[in-house]
């Protein structure tokens, strides 16, 4: 049995502190200060902590400030008489859960049982029979002022106890008497993950009433919900008791009798003595100082080349909402992404870990409690102190600023005589997307290519040099970090900060130097006469890009082309690739776009600035004219030729007159 001090001290004065200041405790943080009594609204700490003298160090806690449940004062009610105080040598226990104060007692029994040592019951009832022996009929009753025989109150004092160690009965319906907690749940959601728990941070809203329906209290009217830890003697015992179990968004309906509540004093003004309290209570926040911040991936690409990692820039949009579910931000409804530095303090730090490890295209929800988020001041506008955020994010961009261009290959053809190089003029397809696929850009939507020079600055860095070494036919992916794109500002439909994918496909390039490239792939053996200017020359050929696009086919025309070769009759680089051919020769005559039809093209025919691939059969060759002659005729000569050349008959042949007749020199 633990030892047992009795003392008589007169309560008619307030217990003081030993410094000579009262004592007592405000608000959730847990701050001691030294100050006059506080007052408060409803459930307010109005009363100080008390001490007893010499033997118990705390037998009364230090009261916590808050609004209606918070746990009810002391008697401020001076006593006509000293009051007994029986303490234990050690440390006080509570009789009620988490009750943080005690509410008064009649004058014969002015201390909560509870203060008494931590015997069993059973103990303490054959305790008090003995003292009851001990007493009898012929007990001296040894009265001071006010004062009754210590043998006479010892075993009330003992039987009380013992009756209040008794488990706690716990919440269910609400009893028809109302002499215990009812406990009614109105609503309990779908859902639910997590419940409160001893210890536990709640954020909850409330309306306080009478059982007539008298309202004494409201969080909504101060707009703002009751913040407190469970369990902890912040709260009265039948409110601490009430809120275990509860579930985000679930609401509660708690009948708490006087003796869980504020007892036979109430609060002056406020709660009368013995009053039954009704409290309508919505949960809305609920964490724990040992939480970490959470991470459910609810999707994930299935390619996933790289993660989030600590100096990453990261775009992704969000929704952010409280525990609840209701909306304080969205990165959607302002239509633009949230852009930043991962791990370096931009963000908060739950965010900051949150994002770690993800993919582009990953969706993600992030829960972070307070002290990992605003904490106990909120962010002063939507976000209300201690509040659980819930973040919904989806990864659109990542880069690093020390990234260069990637490049995938896709397809490179297995015949690859030359590769671009700066300088060279290409031609190629492409489309553009971010990396999260969105398409910014399309050349094949406006049906051309894109033609430009490489690494002369015509196009942005990382294009520049992603185009370098490419074959034509060639197709690659290339990857393009903002800081080699275009930066923090974008462009049209490219955001800022935002990294660039090409899918390219190499159509054709060529050099400004570039001059006719001939490849003979047939040449008779008995070729002894070679085409020159002059001579007149029938053909075959195909036409096509260089890519293997075709143009245009004398085949599919069923006849050959003629002409007068170095007469101007075809672009200048076929003149070039057509001299020195011999009949039944065959060969390929590549013709940059120079030498061809430049950068406007044939509309509708010929792109501009192609390269043009000609395969050509010399199929008739005639020698060109003898030195003075100007024309040849190819058919049988009429003996009145001339007349018949000389159409209006005015003595003179003029070209215009038979010119499809004439092959001139």
């Amino acid at each position: 049995m633990a030892e047992m001090c009795l003392r008589v001290y007169d309560c008619r004065g307030p217990p003081v502190h030993p410094s000579g200041a009262e004592e007592r405790r405000e608000g959730s943080r847990g701050q001691r200060h030294v100050a006059p009594p506080a007052r408060g609204g409803s459930g307010a700490a109005a009363g100080r902590g008390r001490r007893c003298p010499r033997c118990a160090p705390d037998c009364a806690a230090p009261r916590r400030a808050g609004g209606a449940g918070a746990a009810p004062p002391p008697s401020r009610r001076r006593a006509l008489h000293p009051r007994l105080q029986v303490c234990s040598g050690g440390k006080r226990r509570s009789g009620r859960a988490g009750a943080g104060g005690f509410p008064p007692f009649p004058l014969f029994l002015p201390f909560p049982p509870s203060s008494l040592p931590p015997l069993r019951a059973e103990r303490a009832l054959r305790l008090s029979r003995s003292l009851r022996s001990m007493a009898g009929p012929a007990a001296v009753r040894r009265r001071g002022p006010g004062c009754g025989s210590l043998l006479v109150l010892l075993p009330a004092l003992l039987e009380s106890w013992a009756a209040c160690q008794a488990p706690p009965v716990p919440a269910a319906e609400i009893p028809a008497d109302g002499t215990e907690l009812g406990v009614e749940r109105r609503f309990v959601p779908e859902s639910c993950p997590r419940a409160v728990r001893p210890g536990d941070f709640v954020r909850y809203h409330y309306l306080g009433a009478f059982p007539d329906g008298t309202r004494f209290d409201s969080s909504y009217d101060r707009g703002s919900t009751f913040n407190v830890f469970v369990g902890k003697g912040q709260l009265i015992a039948g409110m601490d008791q009430a809120l275990v179990g509860m579930c985000v968004n679930e609401r509660r309906f708690v009948k708490i009798p006087p003796k869980l509540a504020y007892g036979s004093e109430g609060v002056p003004g406020v709660i009368p003595p013995n009053a039954v309290l009704h409290f309508d209570v919505l949960l809305i926040d609920l964490w724990n100082s040992e939480d970490e911040v959470q991470v459910q991936t609810y999707f994930k690409p299935e390619k996933c080349p790289r993660t989030v990692q600590v100096s990453d820039f990261v775009r992704y949009h969000y929704n952010g909402t409280f525990l609840d579910g209701t909306l304080f931000d969205s990165s959607h409804n302002r239509m633009r992404t949230y852009d930043t530095y991962v791990g370096i303090g931009w963000l908060i730090p739950g965010m900051d870990q949150g994002l770690l490890g993800m993919c582009v295209g990953e969706k993600r929800i992030i829960t972070i409690p307070p002290f990992l988020a605003y904490g106990e001041d909120g962010d002063g506008k939507e976000i209300p102190g201690q509040a659980s955020l819930v973040f919904d994010v989806v990864l659109l961009d990542l880069h690093n600023p020390k990234d260069g261009i990637a490049i995938e290959n896709q397809l490179v053809p297995e015949s690859c005589e030359r590769r671009s190089q700066t300088g060279d003029f290409l031609r190629y397809h492409y489309n553009g997307t971010l990396l999260d696929g969105t398409l910014f850009d399309s050349s094949y939507s406006r049906n051309r290519t894109y033609d430009t020079y490489v690494g002369k600055g015509y196009v942005i860095a990382g294009m520049d040099e992603g185009l370098l070494g490419v074959c034509t036919g060639e197709k690659r992916r290339i990857i393009i970090p903002p800081h080699l794109g275009y930066g923090e500002e974008g462009r049209g439909k490219i955001p800022g900060s935002a990294v660039l994918v090409f899918d390219i496909h190499v159509v054709d390039f060529h050099n400004p130097s570039d001059s006719v490239s001939i490849t003979v792939h047939y040449k008779p053996s008995n070729c002894t006469v070679l085409s020159k200017k002059g001579d007149y020359l029938k053909y075959h050929y195909n036409a096509s890009l260089l890519d293997g696009t075709l143009l245009d086919s004398t085949h599919s025309l069923g006849k050959t082309y003629n002409i007068v070769l170095g007469s101007g009759q075809v672009v200048l680089g076929m003149d070039m690739g057509l001299q020195d051919m011999c009949v039944g020769e065959r060969r390929t005559v590549v013709i940059p776009p120079h030498l061809g039809y430049g950068e406007d093209g044939v509309e509708g025919e010929v792109p501009g600035s192609a390269v043009l691939v000609f395969d050509i059969e010399l199929l008739e060759l005639v020698s060109g004219l003898p030195e003075g002659y100007m024309f040849v005729w190819n058919g049988e000569v009429s003996p009145n030729l001339f007349e018949e050349i000389d159409q209006n008959h005015d003595g003179e042949v003029l070209l215009e007159e038979r010119s499809e007749e004439l092959l001139l020199v």
